[in-house]
């Protein structure tokens, strides 16, 4: 049994609402399921960020300067990252930073190969804590990188923290570019989260199978069901796994009760108004310098420096 894992998950399921943390999606089954949705025709969120980070990439390019560091946060695929280092002596330096120690491994080797010229030093960190990277250059050559709409999994709050954090751990004259699904229509997103071939319903309820399997936990995965749902008042999509029945589960020696319909609340995606997502850089001290979006104003690219 993994104690982190055990109080973790005890911690929220034996709150009032019950939750689960998002961090423990990603075992190495959760990385693997989640790559299958980015490739899911409902889930537009993935290919849209692709066509507009290969549009961007020479103004990016540009803004940071020959040979500059790239730190992308919650970089467990190198695809995004390459994206940027199409261009021949843009980035000299790589710095993926996740908590998947075997995927970041694995981003390595790949990358040893595929691009020989860019120097990758993985970090094995939770990026919503402080990080300390060594041998940074203080002469605004690095970019931070944070794509895929990651920043919609945190609540407002937490996104400035990390933020300010970024910012501090980058450097006086660092540079931040990030990805942000916008607000749009339910009827486009609700299909994103609860596709039709129910790989983001295995998704989430591999949550379960990681708990069993690390904490000592008996959950029955049929006795729950996957639901998305839009929070029009909070702008997010939310991920649930309703119980079915009244039942209780034994996590870690300790008993939890579950009421019929009662839901663990396991992921939030906010969905920001390009404004919104303003207000968030700047309350952490970031300034806009350009922004992108794809022709459908689904998806947004945000380039900031320092206010």
């Amino acid at each position: 049994m993994d104690p982190d894992v055990a109080r973790m998950a005890l911690e929220g399921l034996l709150a009032p609402r019950k939750t689960l943390p998002p961090s423990l999606f990603y075992d190495e089954e959760g990385c693997r399921l989640f790559y299958r949705i980015t490739d899911l025709p409902e889930y537009y969120l993935t290919r849209t960020e692709r066509v507009l980070l290969a549009e961007i990439g020479p103004a990016i390019a540009a803004a940071v300067g020959p040979g500059a560091t790239l730190v992308e946060y919650g970089a467990s695929h190198e695809e995004k990252a390459c994206l940027l280092m199409a261009f021949p002596g843009a980035f000299a330096r790589y710095i993926p930073v996740d908590v998947a120690a075997p995927e970041l491994s694995r981003l390595r080797e790949r990358m040893a190969v595929s691009h020989q010229a860019v120097n990758v030093e993985p970090v094995v960190a939770d990026f919503m804590r402080p990080i300390v990277l060594a041998g940074l250059p203080r002469d605004g050559r690095v970019l931070g990188f944070f794509p895929g709409s990651t920043i919609g999994n945190l609540e407002p709050s937490e996104a400035i923290s990390f933020l300010v954090r970024a910012r501090e751990t980058l450097g006086p004259r660092a540079r931040f570019l990030l990805g942000a699904d916008l607000r749009k229509s339910p009827s486009v997103l609700i299909p994103a989260y609860d596709d039709a071939e129910g790989v983001t319903a295995a998704f989430n309820r591999n949550l379960l199978v990681r708990l069993n399997r690390e904490a000592a936990a008996n959950f029955d995965l049929m006795a729950f069901r996957h639901e998305a749902r839009w929070n029009d008042a909070e702008s997010r999509i939310e991920m649930h796994l309703v119980s079915l029945r009244d039942q209780k589960i034994i996590l870690a020696g300790v008993t939890v009760h579950f009421a019929e319909g009662e839901s663990i609340h396991t992921e939030n995606s906010y969905k920001h108004a390009p404004d919104a997502l303003l207000t968030l850089a700047r309350d952490a001290g970031w300034a806009l310098e350009r922004q992108w979006t794809d022709p459908a104003g689904r998806f947004g690219h945000f380039l900031f420096g320092l206010q």
